[in-house]
């Protein structure tokens, strides 16, 4: 019994632990809003509205942790050193494309990290196929808005050079 309470109590808290590590890569856009410089930019008639980012991010990000969280519970880093690896340099990626586009104003050069954010997102989705399908899926749809996202930056690039 105590040994089962044990077992929940770390599975619970390492969730809570992926939870924390992906909204703290989120938090980085906290630093990096889109103020006045992004609201006079030339946007396409499909650019959503602002207020679509935070739920829309919030479940990505939920879920994103859910899947890394799955993957881990298949024998921690040292089983799944290669997965959890790839998830993570996909989360610095994630995590530096506000910096680039809000912070420095380089559509261009974050058009070029979201592009290398999405190959990651991809080898991070084929890595975990194998551990959880359920964990996989789960990445789908982060990489069907990083895809949205990416085509968005690049007429972002090409309206306002």
């Amino acid at each position: 019994m105590i040994s089962a309470q044990r077992s929940n109590f770390r599975l619970a808290f390492a969730l809570a632990g992926w939870l924390v590590l992906c909204f703290s890569a989120a938090s980085l856009g906290a630093f990096f809003m889109p103020g006045e410089w992004y609201a006079r930019l030339k946007k396409p008639s499909w650019n959503p509205p602002g207020w679509i980012f935070g739920p829309v991010w919030s479940s990505l990000y939920t879920m994103m942790a859910v899947a890394a969280w799955l993957v881990w519970k298949r024998g921690g880093f040292a089983a799944q050193r290669r997965p959890l690896r790839l998830f993570l340099v996909q989360l610095a990626l994630n995590g530096a494309w506000s910096p680039l586009f809000f912070g420095l104003h380089r559509p261009g050069v974050a058009f070029a990290e979201i592009l290398l954010l999405w190959l990651s997102i991809v080898t991070t989705l084929t890595a975990f196929r194998p551990v959880s399908r359920v964990a996989a899926w789960l990445l789908a749809p982060y990489l069907a808005w990083v895809t949205f996202a990416a085509v968005l930056n690049f007429m972002l690039y090409r309206l306002n050079p």
